[in-house]
């Protein structure tokens, strides 16, 4: 999906400006936990790594790491959690690249990827979806100047990031509407550039298709632009998971290792939903920090866009639905479309709860979570 990292000169500029800090998105912005070995009880502790992205519903890990709900370094105290399921957790927070490369090679245990960037890893490295965290239902959007609907942009370029959600949900938008992709070229273009190149109202960009934070700020600066259509159209297609190697889950802990990144995001998601307000703000002030730095105010946006599954059930409804399964095929379909599958090659088999396939959406682990007190 959201899968190069390019620009990030051009993204701090455009966020330390409008947004208060540098911006991350699912692709953006390294941030490196330090995983230093440290002698403690955690020794005796199986110990499983999993590679983060700062986006909204996977900062809810980092989050926790700062928490103490899980320590995040090999070795030392372990959190809460740790304790809990007698797992030791190695968080690693890198670019969005990165973490797929590191998890399609066996670097790592987990990863927090898009449902329509697990389809490439499972044919090297058959893996299960543990736990849908989120859907985009309006943070990915298109945005032009000098055009009101989708109709208007037919011949002309619209810019953003390639073989990503970007161009996904584009494509899809366009077809929901009954209109030919073919005829609405799209362009590669790093999203931080394009945005700040509508921004500016400089260039011949004068259409771009960005996630959040990119698309809020460019609203915001661009007084002119106007946003045509967003993923609120295609709804539950573009969903953030947390994924896991199938060879991780065969290991000693692995599936404890699976329930307890089922239970930490749940409990951050608990902590955002307090009837307490103040702890509930101070959870999305807490995200937000880890999320471009956005304010309290801004989160609020960011979170109705970018919907989370925030109980085990949510989840649970989701992978066992039969509206999913077709929208798999709908996603397998339009990444074959894209580019982002080989046309000429076989994509993945897909199961549910079916671990013999290459991709595997299971509910065994959001269950363990919700079970365990």
């Amino acid at each position: 999906m959201k899968n190069a990292i390019f620009g990030l000169v051009a993204m701090l500029a455009v966020f330390t400006a409008g947004c208060g800090g540098e911006p991350v998105g699912r692709p953006d912005q390294t941030t490196e936990v330090e995983t230093t070995t440290k002698t403690s009880s955690t020794s005796t502790m199986p110990a499983f790594s999993v590679a983060s992205s700062e986006y909204p519903s996977w900062s809810t890990l980092m989050v926790a790491a700062k928490a103490g709900l899980i320590n995040g370094s090999k070795g030392g105290k372990p959190g809460v959690l740790e304790k809990k399921w007698n797992v030791d957790v190695v968080l690693e927070v890198k670019d969005y690249d990165p973490c797929l490369a590191q998890f399609a090679t066996g670097a790592v245990d987990a990863v927090c990827m898009t449902n329509m960037d697990s389809l490439n890893p499972a044919l090297g490295r058959p893996c299960t979806a543990i736990c849908p965290t989120s859907t985009s239902v309006g943070a990915d959007k298109v945005i032009a100047v000098d055009a009101t609907k989708p109709e208007d942009l037919k011949g002309k370029k619209v810019y953003g990031l390639a073989k990503s959600v970007s161009q996904y949900s584009y494509y899809r938008e366009l077809e929901k509407r009954g209109l030919n992709p073919v005829e609405y070229p799209f362009e590669n273009l790093d999203p931080a550039a394009a945005a700040t190149a509508l921004q500016s109202g400089s260039g011949e960009v004068k259409a771009i298709c960005v996630w959040n934070p990119f698309a809020l700020q460019t609203l915001r600066t661009n007084t002119q632009s106007k946003m045509i259509c967003d993923s609120a159209e295609i709804p539950e297609e573009i969903i953030d998971m947390i994924v896991i190697g199938n060879d991780s889950l065969k290991k000693d802990g692995g599936e404890n290792f699976a329930a307890l990144l089922c239970d930490t995001y749940y409990e951050v998601c608990n902590r955002l939903n307090d009837t307490d307000k103040d702890r509930a703000d101070a959870t999305l002030t807490a995200l937000g920090e880890d999320f471009s730095k956005l304010p309290l105010d801004d989160m609020r946006i960011i979170v109705k866009e970018t919907r989370f599954y925030d109980t085990p059930q949510k989840g649970i409804t989701l992978f066992t639905s039969e509206s999913y399964k077709q929208t798999m095929e709908t996603v397998v379909l339009t990444c074959q479309k894209i580019e982002v599958l080989e046309k000429d090659k076989p994509a993945p088999t897909i199961g549910y709860n079916d671990p013999e396939k290459q991709l595997n959406f299971s509910t065994k682990y959001m269950e363990m979570a919700s079970e365990k007190k």
